[in-house]
């Protein structure tokens, strides 16, 4: 499984990013995709999830009632919604696919099995 996550760039606070993640490859309705973030200095943090079956969705504390995970299934991509942005979500944003991941995993990193390059969100006060 191939993963190329695009749509980073440079914002304002209070301003919003759309993150695309493509998936190529064996995939299957199984899958969980992820979102995770890693600013300097700091643990990969994790951001949210999503089942491609069931769409069921799964936020990060910090981004609850700001950022939306969607899948288009046509398109086989994952999208990272995120609105209200603020200073602290600036960091190397990447996506993840794993096909056993259970719910109450799906915020750990060791349980993904592929990694997209990440892309930069930087944002400005």
């Amino acid at each position: 499984v191939q993963l190329q996550a695009s749509g980073g760039g440079l914002v304002q606070a209070g301003g919003s990013l759309r993150l695309s993640c493509p998936a190529s490859g064996r995939t299957s309705s199984n899958y969980v995709m992820g979102w995770f973030r890693q600013a300097p200095g700091k643990e990969r943090e994790f951001v949210a999830a999503i089942r491609w079956s069931s769409q069921i969705t799964r936020y990060g504390d910090s981004v609850k009632g700001r950022f939306t995970i969607s899948r288009d299934n046509a398109k086989n991509t994952v999208t990272l919604t995120m609105n209200n942005l603020k200073p602290e979500d600036t960091a190397v944003y990447y996506c993840a696919a794993g096909n056993r991941i259970i719910t109450s995993t799906q915020a750990m990193a060791s349980q993904y099995d592929y990694w997209g390059q990440g892309t930069q969100v930087t944002v400005s006060s």
